[in-house]
């Protein structure tokens, strides 16, 4: 072993032995030759858990009961051998955060008040938009936590609809993570289940709970994506877009199962489309989305773009990554470090731009290459760096990289909301709870395209970024105070900004953003260039008749090459817009031009590297530019 490995090891060990000595109180009050042997001694023969519970495996190498017994998770009176007694004040599910303070919070003080801050946890983006959506709150951008709506229309619909997919929802049920499993505090992202700790479980419960189980679940920092699956397969679908599936409308009997469909546990049928690249070379989730992203970091923010602040180009980088050495890593990375048993502390580790974590699955080496070592299986990943193409294009600087690598964006259009006085048996999925009366939505129908554009404005800077339809829908107000059906409708069309996931090593085309009608905001159709007398013309045929709320196709964002009257409000964000018309028009110049030069043309290289305006002041009398009505 190298010393340099050596140091690292050594620092990381006394690490965790300092904080189990604070979790113990263990000081020279109870001086010792070996605090760690009193330690283990003290668990194993003080707790009277281990009197019952015995040669009980499958615990991760620091939740074991011979390092912090049991009690440390379950609490209960280990002085007690009476199994009532003994019992007395036991958490037998651990790590909700109703009783995480007690539990992992005990040990993990720091990482419980980031989580609890977190917007996992309070829900504050999704009750902001839900709120402003039906005219409850003047503005999106409110600070909210899903435990403490009440019962107004909006506090109603996410009730029945949304409210399950927050951490503060308690895990009541022993057993894994699946794609059902919601909330949990830390075990639903700590919990893990082998086939043994399964088998064990099952004959448990099967014997009346007398066969005590012989295999622990382990409590570790192995995530898989199935951890994620149960929360991010709902509302942008994250967790299925990644894996290369899209939501349809079909029944399971509607379908055959096999490599193009697939039915998940709730009975939602999914079609298969392209998989991100990364999903496709075995990477997890928190390959890039880190415990400093997951967990948060102690801040509140007003929606998930704001929290997360990894970026493409960290990994991807321009010409030369941030770095750390593995000796200014911080104590929470410090921790990931050991339990991974990494060894790269002689290299540089990539670190965000924006808030500077460190990502310490990544090492460069003395050659400036970059490398990824997987969560999944530590298979090693180069880590390739901006293309020429991406890294010298001067006209597409203020254009995320996932507006252009981005493959498919699931749409959906026609949601109907209504409120059903009489719904018996409806649930309550904040209190846990049957009540009467429920929401209920309807979808017209599940789609998907590449991504539409929109702008983001912050800080005096425009960003292009892709863009879903994220709430194109009716609102029966009236079915909620008790009115006749349609005494009182609310129409909104709105679109959000999207992260797809999924993500390709090739780019859109030129035509797909310059010419593309779904990309512009003007929903799916025919979108051509005409040429008649010497003068070009933009028309435009929607694929979707028009909707008599607001007059346009019921997919589109915006009017095809007209103005958005200023009062109307069609984003789920302050700071996120569609394109103007200047704008939209300036698109199209260029979709003009690429009627008849094709991407790989000189002159459109020429428009990349020197700006379009450049490639403008030098074209011939052939070229025909579009005039605008």
């Amino acid at each position: 072993m190298k010393k340099p490995e050596k140091i690292a090891l050594i620092f990381s060990l006394l690490l965790i032995i300092f904080f189990i000595l604070i979790k113990l109180n263990v000081t020279q009050d109870n001086p010792s030759d070996s605090v760690w042997d009193d330690y283990i001694s003290y668990k194993t023969k003080g707790e009277s858990c281990l009197s019952c519970h015995t040669d009980t495996k499958g615990y991760s190498d620091y939740h074991s009961p011979e390092l912090i017994g049991c009690a440390s998770c379950h609490l209960g009176n280990i002085k007690r051998f009476n199994k009532d007694d003994a019992h007395e004040g036991m958490i037998l599910i651990p790590g909700n955060l109703n009783d995480a303070k007690a539990t992992c919070g005990s040990c993990h003080p720091n990482e419980l008040k980031k989580v609890e801050a977190s917007l996992m946890t309070t829900n504050s983006g999704i009750v902001a938009v839900d709120k402003f959506v039906f005219g409850e709150a003047d503005s999106p951008d409110y600070h909210y936590h899903i435990k403490d709506i009440q019962n107004s229309a909006s506090d109603k619909h996410l009730r029945d609809l949304c409210a399950n997919c927050h951490l503060g929802l308690e895990k009541e049920d022993y057993g894994p993570i699946g794609q059902l499993s919601r909330g949990g505090g830390c075990i639903a992202c700590h919990l893990n289940y082998s086939e043994k700790a399964i088998s064990g479980l099952n004959e448990y419960l099967s014997s009346d709970k007398t066969e005590l189980p012989k295999f622990h679940p382990s409590v570790d920092i192995f995530v898989s994506n199935t951890h994620c699956f149960g929360c991010h397969s709902r509302s942008s679908r994250i967790s299925t877009n990644y894996e290369g599936w899209q939501e349809t409308l079909l029944d399971e009997e509607d379908i055959q199962i096999d490599s193009t469909y697939r039915v998940l546990e709730d009975k939602r049928v999914y079609a298969r489309k392209t998989e991100d690249v990364h999903h496709n070379k075995g990477m997890l989730c928190i390959d890039c989305h880190s415990s400093h992203e997951v967990m948060g970091n102690g801040q509140s923010y007003l929606h998930e773009e704001q929290a997360v602040t990894l970026q493409c180009s960290d990994c991807h980088f321009k010409e030369k990554p941030n770095t750390i050495p593995y000796d200014e890593l911080d104590e929470e990375s410090l921790l990931v470090w050991l339990h991974r048993e990494y060894d790269h502390t002689d290299k540089q580790i990539i670190k965000v731009e924006k808030d500077g974590h460190p990502l310490v699955n990544t090492y460069v080496d003395s050659l400036g290459n970059a490398f990824l070592l997987s969560k999944n299986d530590k298979a090693v990943h180069e880590i390739k760096p901006q293309s020429e193409i991406c890294s010298r294009d001067m006209a597409h600087q203020n254009v995320s990289c996932s507006t252009c690598h981005s493959s498919w964006v699931p749409r959906c259009i026609g949601c109907h909301n209504a409120y059903d006085a009489k719904a018996e048996q409806a649930f309550d999925l904040l209190d846990r709870k049957y009540v009467m009366g429920q929401w209920k939505e309807y979808v017209a129908e599940f789609g998907s395209s590449l991504p539409a554009m929109g702008i983001r404005e912050h800080d005096g800077s425009k960003q292009v970024e892709p863009a879903v339809p994220g709430m194109i829908l009716t609102i029966d107000h009236g079915s909620f105070q008790g009115k006749a059906e349609g005494e009182d409708v609310d129409f909104h069309r709105l679109y959000a900004p999207n992260s797809p996931h999924t993500t390709t090593k090739e780019v859109r085309d030129c035509k797909s953003c310059h010419a593309n009608s779904a990309s512009l905001g003007y929903g799916k159709g025919k979108l051509r260039y005409e040429i008649e007398n010497n003068r070009g013309k933009w028309l435009f045929t929607p694929e979707y008749a028009l909707n008599e709320n607001d007059g346009l196709p019921e997919d589109a964002w915006i009017p095809f090459l007209k103005p958005v009257h200023d009062s109307v409000v069609n984003s789920t964000r302050t700071d996120f817009r569609p394109f103007t018309v200047n704008e939209q028009k300036r698109i199209l110049t260029l979709g003009a031009c690429l009627s008849c030069h094709k991407d790989d043309s000189e002159v459109m290289k020429s428009s990349l590297t020197n700006g379009f305006e450049f490639v403008l002041n030098r074209r011939t009398r052939d070229c025909v530019l579009p005039v605008w009505d």
